[in-house]
């Protein structure tokens, strides 16, 4: 099934480069954190995973406009996050944010 380690690997040298290449509030830059946050996800490591869904929602807040799908998808995946923690409140607050875009 998932290779969560070998994802993380590549994931992780190709933001050093956007890091290194891009400037702080680069879409792409919020897309890597994304994935990165999507791996922990799905590896069950919460704090990981939201402490990186967190990085691109910020990005995208200041890059993007309110209604963009992107920013959406940031508040649903870091409701779901909260979902799989069973923080049910906090996951229903993200997940509405999404909704209304």
């Amino acid at each position: 099934m998932g290779e969560y380690s070998k994802a993380l690997e590549f994931y992780e040298k190709s933001n050093k480069i956007f890091e290194i290449s891009l400037p702080p509030t680069h879409p792409n830059l919020a897309a890597s954190y994304n994935n990165i946050g999507g791996v922990y996800d799905s590896m069950g490591e919460y704090s990981k995973a939201l402490s990186y869904l967190e990085k691109a929602l910020k990005i995208r807040e200041k890059a993007l406009p309110p209604t963009h799908p992107d920013l959406a998808a940031s508040y649903n995946n870091i409701g779901g996050v909260y979902d799989s923690m069973g923080e049910y409140s906090k996951a229903l607050d993200y997940i509405e944010k999404s909704r209304k875009i």
